[in-house]
C-alpha cells in the first residue's frame, strides 16, 4: 500500500467517527454508571438506613482503589487510538492484550487485599461500630470480585478506542437492569427468598458485573480483536509497560491529588460553615453535576478522535477538533448554568424547603456560572491534551492550582476571612478558571504536537 492509499484509508476511517456519534452513547453510559451506585443505596434504604449508609462508606474505599484501574485503561486507550490512527494495527492489538492482562493481574491483587483486609481498610477511613460491620460484609464480597470491574474498564476502553461507543453503553444498560432487578428481589425478599439486606446488594452487584464482563468479552473478541492478540505478548513487551507508566501515572496522580485536596478542603471548612451552608453545599453539588456531565462525555469523545488524528499525523485537524469540542461543551454548560440561575429557587425546593438553605444555595448558583466556565475548559481541553499524549503538563498545573488556589484559598477566604461557603466557592472558581486559562494557552501553543506516542509513518 503506497502513502496516498494509506492516507485515503485513514481519512475514510476518521470520517466514520464523528464527535456526536461518539458522544451520545458515552453520555448515556456516564449517567447510567452514576445511577448504578445510587440504586444500590436507594433500594437498601428501604431495608435499613444504616445499611445504606454503610454501603456508601464501602464504596468510598472502592473508588480509591479503582484509580489503579484508571491508570491502565486510560493509558491503553490513548495508546490504542494513536496506533490506530497511525495504521499500526499490530501495535494496537498488542496494547489491547497487554491492557487486559495488566488489569486482570492488578484486579486480582486488589481483590485479594480487599477480601482479606476489608476491616482494616474501612477502619482507616473512619468506619466504626455497626457501620464497620455492615460495610465490611459488603466490601469483602464486592471487593473480592473487583477484578471484574478492572476487566470491564479495560475492555470497554478498547472497544471505545475503535469508535464503537454504543456497544459498551448497551452493556451498561443491561448491567443496570440486572443489578436493579436483583437488588429488589434479594433485598426485599421476593419470590419466597429471604430478605438478604447488604449481602443481597453485594450479590446483585457481583452477578451484574459477571454478566457484563462475559458479554463485553464476547463483543470485544467478535468486533475489534481476536483471542489470538495475546500471542503478541510473546516475547513480553517490557517497553510497552514503560509507555503505560508514562501515560497513565500522571493522569492517575492528577485524579488522586485532586480527590485528596477535596478531602483536605472538607476538613478545613467543616467547622467554619453553618449547618444551613453544609446542607446547601450538598444539594448544589447534586444539581450542578448535570451542568457538567455533558462536558465529561464530550471530553472523552474528543480524546478518542484526537488520538486517531494525532496518530495519523493530522495535527491541524486535531487542533480544530479540540476547539470544536470545547465550543460545544462550553455552550451547553453556560446554557445549563443560566437556566440554573433562572430556576434556582425551584431547583433547590425540590430537595429542601427551609428558606435559609434556599437563600444560600440560590446565591451560590448565581456565581457558579464562573465555576462551570473553568470546569468545562478543564474537562474538555485536558482530555484533548491527553489524546495527543501530552499528559504531564495538565498534571503539573493541577497540582499547583489545586493546592495553592483551591486548598490555600479555601482556608484564607472561608476560615481566615470568615466567608464560609462563599469563600469556598470563590476559591474553587479561582482554581478552575486559572487552570482553564493555562489549558487554553497550552492548546493554542501547539506544543502538544511534539508529544505523539505513535507517529504516523
Amino acid at each position: 500500500m503506497n502513502v496516498e492509499d494509506k492516507k485515503t484509508k485513514v481519512n475514510k476511517k476518521n470520517k466514520k467517527m464523528t464527535l456526536w456519534g461518539l458522544l451520545w452513547p458515552m453520555l448515556i453510559e456516564t449517567v447510567l454508571f452514576m445511577m448504578l451506585g445510587m440504586v444500590d443505596v436507594f433500594i437498601l434504604s428501604r431495608f435499613d438506613d444504616l445499611a445504606a449508609s454503610s454501603v456508601n462508606t464501602a464504596n468510598q474505599a472502592v473508588s480509591v482503589v479503582t484509580i489503579v484501574f484508571t491508570v491502565i485503561s486510560g493509558a491503553g486507550g490513548i495508546l490504542i487510538t494513536q496506533y490506530l490512527g497511525a495504521e499500526k494495527r499490530k501495535e494496537a492489538s498488542r496494547t489491547a492484550a497487554l491492557s487486559i492482562v495488566l488489569q486482570l493481574v492488578t484486579g486480582l491483587a486488589v481483590s485479594a487485599v480487599l477480601l482479606i483486609f476489608s476491616g482494616p481498610v474501612l477502619e482507616l477511613i473512619g468506619a466504626k461500630g455497626n457501620v464497620l460491620e455492615f460495610a465490611g460484609q459488603y466490601l469483602s464480597i464486592v471487593g473480592g470480585f473487583l477484578f471484574l470491574q478492572a476487566l470491564l474498564s479495560s475492555m470497554a476502553v478498547i472497544i471505545r478506542s475503535h469508535g464503537k461507543t454504543k456497544l459498551p453503553m448497551l452493556v451498561t444498560v443491561g448491567m443496570n437492569l440486572v443489578n436493579t432487578l436483583l437488588d429488589v428481589i434479594f433485598v426485599l425478599g421476593l419470590f419466597g427468598l429471604p430478605k438478604m439486606g447488604i449481602f443481597g446488594v453485594a450479590l446483585a452487584t457481583v452477578i451484574s458485573r459477571v454478566a457484563g464482563a462475559v458479554v463485553l468479552a464476547v463483543i470485544l473478541f467478535r468486533t475489534v480483536e481476536r483471542p489470538s492478540c495475546f500471542r503478541l505478548l510473546r516475547p513480553f513487551p517490557a517497553k510497552d509497560i514503560l509507555l503505560f507508566i508514562k501515560v497513565g501515572v500522571p493522569a492517575a496522580l492528577e485524579t488522586f491529588l485532586y480527590n485528596l485536596s477535596q478531602l483536605v478542603i472538607t476538613s478545613i471548612v467543616l467547622n467554619c460553615m453553618t449547618e444551613q451552608e453544609l446542607i446547601a453545599k450538598t444539594y448544589i453539588q447534586m444539581i450542578t453535576v448535570f451542568f457538567y456531565i455533558f462536558s465529561v462525555s464530550i471530553g472523552q469523545a474528543s480524546q478518542i478522535l484526537i488520538g486517531h488524528l494525532v496518530g495519523a499525523g493530522k495535527y491541524d485537524d486535531a487542533y480544530r477538533q479540540g476547539l470544536r469540542a470545547y465550543g460545544a461543551a462550553l455552550t451547553f454548560a453556560m446554557l445549563a448554568s443560566c437556566a440554573g440561575i433562572l430556576l434556582r429557587v425551584q431547583l433547590i425546593s425540590v430537595f429542601f424547603f427551609f428558606f435559609a438553605v434556599i437563600a444560600i444555595a440560590s446565591q451560590i448558583l448565581m456565581i457558579n456560572v464562573f465555576l462551570e466556565l473553568g470546569r468545562t475548559t478543564n474537562l474538555v481541553l485536558i482530555a484533548s491534551l491527553r489524546g495527543t499524549g501530552d499528559v504531564l503538563y495538565p498534571t503539573v498545573c493541577a497540582v499547583f492550582s489545586n493546592w495553592v488556589l483551591s486548598v490555600g484559598g479555601s482556608y484564607l477566604l472561608a476560615v481566615v476571612f470568615g466567608m464560609g461557603i462563599y469563600g469556598l466557592w470563590l476559591a474553587t472558581i479561582a482554581d478552575e478558571c486559572f487552570r482553564g486559562a493555562l489549558m487554553v494557552i497550552r492548546w493554542r501553543s501547539g506544543k502538544w504536537r511534539k508529544k505523539s506516542l505513535a507517529m504516523a509513518k
